[in-house]
């Protein structure tokens, strides 16, 4: 064979090849099997069930204050363990780990769309026997590329990307579920502080009023002008007052570990921090609700398991695919010599290029049973996705009437409060004056510590319940996220 013939032979094979790819490129743009993902509708009521009342209105919220509706409760404190916990908390963190791996998962689907290249060299040594050849001894050395494309003829590689990408939006959706579950945590922990300070504050009032009591009584007693009966029951309901003050402090130390803890912090390096007891914090005027379709939307959850159904269906196509054969473009490029001195011989090069194909004939049904079970989790997914929509509707209307309820609770608890303290006035004039005896002072006095405490939990209660609805809006992620990336 000539140059010329040889020449045009690779030429001749060349062009077979690229004709081939540009067939290839442009099936690979047209076929995509399985189902496209089409985004389901959000079933949302036009309002909410619960009536707006206690500073609830209707109307559109804030984008920035549902960003960072901790600002609402006007708590420079709180503000700034909300930023700590933002930048510490290990869950976050941790979230933050599995966001990268989803994105190095979807980076491998995608490489899968591109070529392989293999670098490779190879010496080796061998004799044949005498007696089944001629005893030769023979040397070769090889060195050169191996090239590989699985051909995406039928958009399988695609929907695993489609799928990985989905799965990376789901895991990002995770994350902000993350923050906006931290900055709720964060600030009913702080409101827990709080309230057990301010519990601990009316107790001890409370005690500090019942040792005088009991004080008048013992001397009163000593004087001989009581029995000693009522000198015992006013040290009993002391005692009993007394015995609050432990509980209250162990619930303070716990509030505040759990507060270090979320902070990404060791338990007890908040206490001397928080040591100086301060307000509960306060409510604002109005909070507008918005329209339940706007807030679903925003919460992380729904957001999450919708991106999960739509990987779901991105998977289905992956099944399907393995129903169709698979196309592969495979080519060789090196040197091969028998002699070590003539490797880089232009006489040496070898080269192989061409396509092939495989198809899975029989399987006894297994890929058809895994597209069952694609499509199967897929509607686990949907009904998944539904579930959670009812469910954050559920958590939103509970929200709702819990703080307009607590409200009306605590204003009740407010006057009753305020007529124990005028009781136990009235009682122990009356007392001092003979006109009653000690039982009425007792009762009264009872009465009065009892509605303190629980007029300082429902305080605590109401501003809880406020960020318990934020977090029911799905408040807090947009904020923060560019901080957290």
């Amino acid at each position: 064979m000539n140059k010329s013939d040889f020449t045009r032979r690779h030429r001749g094979s060349f062009r077979s090849a690229i004709q081939f790819l540009a067939v290839v490129l442009v099936l690979t743009g047209c076929m995509t099997v399985g189902p496209d993902y089409q985004p389901v509708e959000l079933a949302a009521p036009e309002a909410w069930h619960t009536e707006l009342q206690e500073g609830l209105a209707a109307g559109q919220m804030d984008p920035a204050t549902l960003a960072q509706w901790w600002s609402l409760l006007e708590d420079p404190q709180l503000s700034d363990l909300e930023e700590r916990a933002i930048k510490g908390n290990l869950e976050l963190k941790e979230a933050q780990a599995r966001i990268s791996e989803a994105r190095a998962i979807r980076g491998i689907s995608y490489a899968r769309l591109f070529p392989t290249l293999d670098a490779g060299a190879a010496a080796s040594k061998s004799r044949s026997s005498e007696s089944g050849g001629t005893g030769d001894e023979i040397n070769r050395y090889a060195t050169g590329f191996d090239a590989g494309w699985e051909v995406d003829i039928f958009g399988g590689v695609r929907r695993s990307v489609e799928a990985a990408q989905a799965n990376l939006e789901a895991t990002q959706e995770d994350l902000n579920g993350v923050l906006v579950s931290l900055l709720a945590e964060v600030a009913l922990n702080y409101v827990e502080v709080r309230t057990y300070q301010a519990r601990l504050e009316t107790t001890e009032a409370n005690i500090g009023a019942l040792q005088e009591s009991y004080e008048i009584n013992f001397s009163r007693n000593q004087a001989g002008i009581i029995s000693e009966l009522s000198v015992q029951e006013s040290l009993r309901i002391l005692e009993s007052a007394k015995a609050i003050i432990p509980g209250l402090e162990a619930g303070l130390d716990a509030a505040k570990n759990r507060l270090a803890v979320l902070l990404g912090e060791s338990p007890g390096s908040l206490h001397k921090e928080l040591a100086e007891r301060r307000q509960i914090p306060g409510l604002p005027a109005t909070v507008m609700v918005g329209i339940p379709a706007e807030t679903l939307r925003h919460r992380p959850d729904i957001r999450q398991a919708e991106r999960n159904l739509a990987a779901q269906t991105a998977r289905i196509g992956m099944a399907t695919a393995d129903l169709y054969p698979k196309f592969h473009l495979v080519g060789t490029l090196g040197l091969e010599s028998i002699a070590s001195a003539d490797l880089f011989q232009s006489s040496s090069q070898a080269w192989g290029i061409g396509p092939s194909a495989n198809w899975r004939i029989f399987d006894a049904g297994a890929i058809r049973q895994n597209i069952q079970v694609q499509n199967a989790r897929q509607e686990q997914a949907l009904i998944y996705y539904e579930a959670t929509v009812l469910r954050a509707q559920e958590e939103v209307e509970n929200a709702l009437i819990a703080y307009a309820k607590e409200q009306l609770k605590r204003d009740s608890l407010a006057k009753a409060s305020a007529a124990a303290e005028r009781t136990e006035l009235l009682a122990r004039d009356q007392y001092q004056a003979g006109l009653v005896d000690f039982n009425n002072v007792l009762d009264a006095q009872r009465a009065l510590l009892i509605l303190h405490n629980e007029l300082a939990q429902s305080d605590g209660i109401v501003t809880a319940n406020l960020v318990r609805l934020y977090k029911a809006f799905g408040g807090g992620w947009v904020q923060v996220q560019a901080e957290t990336k």
